[in-house]
């Protein structure tokens, strides 16, 4: 990517008949690309997530309680509850089931 000198807009590549310049879309500056021409791509990363809920440790000193799960319908789940919004709001309530391990949430 290139930047005009005087605006500091992002310079456009433009194709000419057998050559390639960079121009800016607000003002009349232009930079004549001179030579070979490179392509390269750039790949972006994904970002690493952090686990704030604990993973699978999360769950070994979980209590359990009745609640049925909505995928196999048993009447057993792990459960924990923690603050995910203001203070003025209820706390969240994290299931895992204890016979499919299936995971879901009710506020």
């Amino acid at each position: 990517m290139l930047f005009c000198r005087w605006c500091h807009n992002l310079l456009i590549l433009e194709r000419q008949q057998d050559s390639f310049r960079f121009v800016c879309r607000t003002c009349p500056f232009y930079y004549q690309v001179e030579g070979k021409m490179e392509r390269k791509l750039f790949g972006l990363q994904k970002k690493q997530e952090a686990d704030i809920l604990g993973g699978e440790k999360q769950w070994d000193l979980a209590d359990q309680t009745d609640a049925m799960c909505p995928r196999c319908s048993h009447r057993k789940a792990y459960f924990f509850q923690m603050q995910t919004r203001s203070a003025d709001e209820p706390m969240s309530t994290f299931y895992r089931c204890v016979q499919c391990g299936y995971q879901w949430k009710e506020n």
